[in-house]
């Protein structure tokens, strides 16, 4: 399973579907699609084979720039993202990156809590509306 500091939910939907939901959820909650990527056609194209897996890069300086402004190394984290992906069983996935878990790895305190709580508020959820039936 994923590594330390990701959030992982089971998504009852396809991995297009869940990436569907994130990008109309970010969208009705005023934040910037910035890039929606399908690795799978990605690698197809490169004459590989890799299950449905499928990235969305999503924000608003408004969420992210207290973050920098805390710790501008925050910024390789940033837009926050989320991957769709099926398993092996044909299992689909829904993992972001855990903002508390940003937050230790920059080092951020006290200026950004804040922030750091809403986008944790926001991702999750966002995250349980993309994944539900």
């Amino acid at each position: 399973m994923p590594a330390t500091g990701l959030v992982t939910i089971r998504s009852q939907v396809s991995v297009s579907e869940t990436i569907d939901r994130i990008v109309a959820g970010a969208a009705r909650r005023g934040l910037i699609v910035f890039s929606r990527i399908d690795h799978a056609d990605g690698a197809a194209k490169a004459g590989m084979q890799l299950r449905p897996t499928e990235l969305v890069i999503f924000g608003h300086a408004r969420g992210g720039t207290p973050l920098m402004m805390d710790c501008q190394t925050a910024g390789i984290d940033l837009p926050v993202k989320a991957l769709a992906w099926e398993d092996a069983e044909g299992k689909v996935w829904l993992t972001y990156n855990d903002a508390h878990w940003l937050a230790d790895r920059h080092g951020l305190g006290p200026p950004s809590a804040a922030a750091v709580d809403a986008i944790a508020a926001g991702l999750s959820s966002l995250a349980e509306e993309a994944v539900a039936p």
